[in-house]
C-alpha cells in the first residue's frame, strides 16, 4: 500500500514516517530539498523533491497514492493559504474514490475547556482561526477524511515544551496555573496510521493522552532535574516574550482524555509521560 505523506522531516511528520514504514507501508515523501530526500530515504521512504506549494505536482502524487497523510506546515502566516491548497488538491482528487486521507488539525481552535471533545464548541484564537473553515471542507467533502487534533506535542528533546528552558532557570507562560493537554509525538505517530487504517468517513480524533498537567507542575519537573529556579511572569510578559498571538494559545487551559481515539480505534498511548521527560527523560540534556 502506497502512502503519500507531507511534512515527512517535520516533527509529527518524521514519526509518523518511521511508524509506517514499522508497520510495512511503501511510504513516499514530498519534501523541499535535496538534504531532507536523503534524510527520508534513510528512513525507508521514497522522496519527491518539490514544494507543497506545486500543486500539480501535488496532485500528480495525490492520485498515485493508496492513502495520504498531510502533517506539513510552513509555521509562518503562510500557514492557512498553504492548507487551503492541499485540501482543495487532495480533496479534488480523491472524490468518488475509497482512498483515505488524514489531515492535521489542532487543539487550540476549542479554547479553554476542562474536558475538551471532539463534537465540542469551537474558541478559536486567531493563531490558528484558519483551521476551522479548512476542516469543515474536509469533513463535508464525501472524502475518506480523517482530522487528527494533536494536543500540545512532546517527546526527543524537542516541541513547544523545550521553550520553557532558558538559560539557567525555568522559565513558565504566565503564572503556570494553565494546564496543557499534552501527546508524546510517538504516540500520535501510531494514532495516524491507525487512522489511515480505519479509512473512516468524516471523522475526527483529539489526539490527546489523557495527560494535563498543569504548567508550573511540568516547570517544577523540569526544575527537578536541574536545581534550576522556577520563573513565573504575567501573561502581558509572556505575550512581550512570546508574541501575543503564541502565548495566548499556550495560556489556554485545556485538558481532553483521548476517550473517542481510544474507543473507536484501540489507541493505547503508553510513552512516558511529559512530567516525566522534563525531570529525567529526553529534555534532561537541553541547556544543561
Amino acid at each position: 500500500m502506497s502512502i503519500l505523506l507531507t511534512g515527512a522531516t517535520g516533527f509529527i511528520g518524521s514519526r509518523v514516517l518511521r511508524s509506517l514504514v514499522a508497520k510495512g507501508y511503501d511510504v513516499t515523501a514530498l519534501v523541499r530539498t535535496d538534504a531532507k530526500a536523503a534524510a527520508v530515504s534513510e528512513l525507508g521512504a521514497r522522496s519527491v523533491v518539490g514544494d507543497i506549494t506545486d500543486l500539480d505536482l501535488l496532485e500528480s502524487l495525490v492520485v498515485g497514492a493508496d492513502g495520504v497523510i498531510h502533517t506539513a506546515s510552513p509555521g509562518d502566516e503562510t500557514n492557512g493559504a498553504v492548507d487551503s491548497g492541499v485540501v482543495d488538491v487532495v480533496l479534488r482528487s480523491l472524490d468518488g474514490t475509497d482512498t483515505p486521507y488524514v489531515h492535521t488539525g489542532g487543539v487550540w481552535i476549542y479554547g479553554s475547556g476542562a474536558d475538551l471533545v471532539e463534537d465540542g464548541p469551537l474558541q478559536p484564537l486567531p493563531i490558528t482561526g484558519w483551521r476551522v473553515d479548512i476542516e469543515r471542507r474536509v469533513r463535508e467533502s464525501g472524502v475518506r477524511t480523517t482530522v487528527i487534533a494533536p494536543a500540545i506535542v512532546y517527546g526527543h528533546g524537542a516541541g513547544i515544551p523545550a521553550g520553557l528552558l532558558g538559560e539557567g532557570e525555568i522559565l513558565l507562560v504566565g503564572d503556570g496555573s494553565q494546564h496543557w493537554t499534552t501527546v508524546h509525538v510517538d504516540d500520535l505517530a501510531d494514532l495516524y496510521v491507525l487512522a489511515l487504517q480505519a479509512a473512516a468517513a468524516d471523522e475526527y480524533y483529539l489526539g490527546a493522552s489523557g495527560q494535563n498537567p498543569t504548567v508550573l507542575e511540568l516547570g517544577e519537573a523540569a526544575a527537578r532535574g536541574r536545581s534550576w529556579p522556577v520563573v513565573a511572569e504575567t501573561p502581558d510578559s509572556a505575550r512581550d516574550r512570546l508574541s501575543a498571538a503564541f502565548a495566548d494559545a499556550l495560556l489556554l487551559d485545556q485538558q481532553a482524555s483521548g476517550k473517542h481515539a481510544r474507543e473507536a480505534l484501540g489507541w493505547n498511548p503508553s510513552q512516558p509521560s511529559l512530567v516525566d521527560e522534563l525531570e529525567s527523560g529526553s529534555y534532561l540534556s537541553l541547556r544543561a
